[in-house]
C-alpha cells in the first residue's frame, strides 16, 4: 500500500515538482493547496497529477486536517518553518523547499532552526530540506568516492553558488514574482518591521547551494569562519536592502580541513565557476570540475606517486534510480530516451533524486537525507559567515546544533 502526499505551494517551483511526486510508484493519492484557485486547477489538469488527485484545498489548516502521510511544502520561503512546523504537529512527514526560512534577522533565522528540531524531535515526524546540491551529479560522485576512502584524508575543499542578478535566471524577475499574487502581496508589509530595525539582508541567508556537497561528502562539521563580503557599489535598487550583494567563507572543519564557500549574486560569468559547483581535495584522490585525479598513496613509501587522472560524464557520476521510479517520472514528463536529466531545468537533474528520496523516506518511516539537523547546520553556516562578513573578517564560532549522523 503506497501513501498520500500534499502538494503545498504550486506556484513556478511547485509546479516543476508536483508531476514527479504524483507518479512516484509509492504514491496512491496526491492533494493539491495553494491560496491561488486557478493554480491548484492547472495542477489538476496534469496527467500525472489527475491520474492520483484526491482532494483541493486553499488553506493550511485545511490540509493538516487531512490523512495525509507527508507534505511538499513549495510556498513563499519567508513562510517555510512556521508552515513546517505546523504540519508536522499535526503528524505529517514534511518536505520543504530551500530555504529553511528566508528573513533579514539572523537570530530568528537560528531560532526557527532550533523550534523544526524540537518539534521533529517532540512529534516523532521527520524534516527532509530539498537542497539540490545533495543531489548534484558531482555531490554524488564524490560521496561515493569519499564513502570508499579514496580521497585519504579531507584538506581543502571550495564550493559556490554564482547567481549574477542578471543571470538567464533573473533574481529581478524572481523578486518580482514573489511579490505578486494573495501571498506575494503582503511581502512588503511581512519585511517592514525588519527593515524599521534596521536588519539588512544577505546572500549567506540562504547558503545551502554553496556549504550542503561539501560538507556532506566530508561528513564533518564546521567549527569557525572567517569571510569578507562585498557591497554593491553602484547603487543598483535590487541591492537597496542588502549590506553585501557577495560574501565568500574560510571555514574550520572538525576533520582538520579548511573549506572555502562563496555565495555571489554580483558577479559575471568566470571560467571556473560553474553556477552551483565544488571542489575537494584529499591526500590521496581529488576531485574537480568533473575530473577525479589519485596518486594512490595509502603509507609513505619513497617511489613517485604520480596522478593518474579519469574523466567523467554528469551521466557517469550520478547514482542510479531504481527503473520502476526513473520510468515512471519519464512517462510523467514525456521524457524521451536519450535524455537523461529528468527536469532541464532541475538544477543539474536532482529534482527526481529528491523526490524519490522523501517519497521512500515517508513510505519507510525513517529519518530522510538532508534532516532538520543538516539543514540547521547550514543556516548556521551562513548566519556565522554573515556576521564574520559584518566584523571585517573576524573569526566567529558556527553553532551546533548537534550530530546529524
Amino acid at each position: 500500500m503506497g501513501i498520500k502526499l500534499g502538494l503545498v505551494g504550486l506556484g513556478t517551483f511547485g509546479s516543476a515538482f508536483a508531476p514527479l511526486f504524483a507518479s512516484h510508484p509509492l504514491v496512491d493519492s496526491i492533494v493539491l493547496c495553494d491560496a491561488e484557485a486557478d493554480r491548484i486547477e492547472k495542477n489538476a489538469a496534469l496527467p500525472a497529477v489527475a491520474a492520483k488527485l484526491s482532494g483541493k484545498m486553499l488553506t493550511i489548516d485545511e490540509f493538516c486536517r487531512t490523512d495525509c502521510d507527508g507534505a511538499v511544502v513549495m510556498t513563499q520561503p519567508q513562510l517555510h518553518a512556521p508552515q513546517c512546523i505546523k504540519i508536522l504537529e499535526s503528524g505529517k512527514y514534511v518536505y520543504s523547499a530551500v530555504p529553511v526560512i528566508s528573513c533579514p534577522d539572523d537570530g530568528e533565522i537560528l531560532d526557527w532552526c532550533g523550534k523544526i528540531i524540537d518539534t521533529v524531535q517532540r512529534t516523532g515526524m521527520e524534516y527532509m530540506l530539498g537542497e539540490t546540491t545533495i543531489y548534484r551529479p558531482q555531490t554524488m560522485f564524490c560521496r561515493r568516492m569519499a564513502r570508499q576512502g579514496l580521497f585519504g584524508d579531507f584538506v581543502y575543499a571550495e564550493a559556490e553558488y554564482a547567481h549574477d542578478l542578471d543571470s538567464e535566471c533573473s533574481l529581478r524577475e524572481v523578486q518580482q514574482r514573489r511579490s505578486t499574487g494573495k501571498i506575494g502581496e503582503k511581502l512588503a508589509e511581512a519585511m517592514r518591521p525588519y527593515r524599521e530595525k534596521g536588519f539588512k539582508s544577505h546572500p549567506m541567508s540562504y547558503p545551502t547551494h554553496s556549504v550542503s556537497g561539501v560538507v556532506d561528502v566530508m561528513r564533518s562539521k564546521p567549527i569557525s569562519v572567517s569571510a569578507i563580503g562585498y557591497r554593491n557599489a553602484n547603487n543598483d535598487p535590487y541591492f537597496k536592502n542588502y549590506d553585501f550583494s557577495n560574501i565568500v567563507a574560510f571555514f574550520r572543519m572538525d576533520n582538520g580541513a579548511s573549506f572555502r564557500a562563496a555565495e555571489m549574486r554580483e558577479i559575471s560569468s568566470n571560467i571556473g565557476l560553474a553556477g552551483e559547483d565544488l571542489r575537494i581535495f584529499g591526500t590521496r584522490g581529488s576531485y574537480s570540475l568533473n575530473e577525479w585525479r589519485d596518486n594512490g598513496r595509502i603509507l609513505p613509501t619513497p617511489e613517485k606517486k604520480p596522478n593518474k587522472l579519469v574523466r567523467y560524464t554528469p551521466e557517469e557520476m550520478r547514482d542510479p534510480l531504481p527503473e520502476e521510479v526513473s520510468s515512471a517520472f519519464r512517462k510523467a514528463l514525456d521524457i524521451k530516451d536519450g535524455d537523461s536529466d529528468f527536469v532541464p531545468s532541475g538544477h543539474g537533474g536532482s529534482h527526481p533524486y529528491l523526490v524519490h528520496e522523501f517519497v521512500s523516506a515517508v513510505a519507510e518511516r525513517r529519518r530522510p537525507e538532508i534532516s532538520a539537523w543538516d539543514a540547521a547546520m547550514y543556516m548556521a553556516m551562513g548566519v556565522a559567515a554573515h556576521k564574520s562578513a559584518c566584523r571585517d573578517g573576524e573569526i566567529v564560532p558556527v553553532p551546533d546544533f548537534g550530530k546529524t549522523w
